[in-house]
């Protein structure tokens, strides 16, 4: 479980090919007072990846076809830059919300711009999934906790604020390039718990 709160940005050395899986290196940001050991959850770009292995200055990932498919990893190369988060403690603050490291979809850039001093960023985004955003609800964006600002007809909004630009990857984004989105997973439970007594109802 995450928050969407990024903690650092860590550089990619290396994702190739092996016999059993992807293999994922990334510059190790975190020190070993950060508590990560083998097997530890992080959060790359909003994607929750095993640490298989980490030296002081590489953490190792191994990556499914699956996750490849479904997320923007697969284009990921050589000094790519990623969001990472650490699980969040029993006792740790939510300073986000609730997410839980399963992208739902990649989303497309169709705006990004400067408008006034902040950065306005619209999203394009599957039909079905529209149906999870709200006004003023959260979306994780590249594993970056952030408000809804429109729902729009398949895409959404959102504000950047210097702070977000400064601690995270979003800064580099292009129009074109793709985004790992995860919905709200409150939204999505109720949506499982309703839907068969709706469908009663009918």
């Amino acid at each position: 479980m995450f928050t969407g709160i990024v903690e650092e940005v860590g550089q990619i050395i290396s994702l190739q090919e092996k016999k059993n899986a992807w293999e994922l290196q990334i510059a190790n940001p975190f020190s070993s007072a950060d508590g990560l050991e083998q097997g530890a959850s992080i959060s790359v770009n909003g994607c929750c990846l095993t640490l298989c292995e980490q030296a002081s200055e590489v953490a190792i990932f191994e990556l499914l076809e699956e996750t490849l498919q479904k997320t923007n990893l697969d284009g990921l190369s050589k000094g790519s830059m990623v969001n990472l988060e650490r699980a969040l403690p029993a006792n740790g603050r939510l300073g986000g919300h609730f997410v839980s490291g399963h992208v739902d979809a990649c989303g497309k850039i169709q705006i990004f711009e400067e408008q006034g001093k902040n950065l306005y960023l619209q999203v394009e985004i599957p039909e079905n999934k529209s149906r999870y955003l709200v006004d003023k609800g959260s979306i994780a964006v590249n594993g970056c906790s952030l408000t809804v600002c429109d729902v729009l007809n398949q895409s959404f909004a959102v504000w950047l604020i210097p702070h977000t630009l400064a601690k995270t990857n979003l800064a580099s984004l292009k129009a074109g390039e793709f985004l790992n989105l995860e919905f709200d997973m409150l939204a999505k439970y109720v949506e499982k718990l309703v839907t068969p007594t709706m469908e009663n109802l009918t």
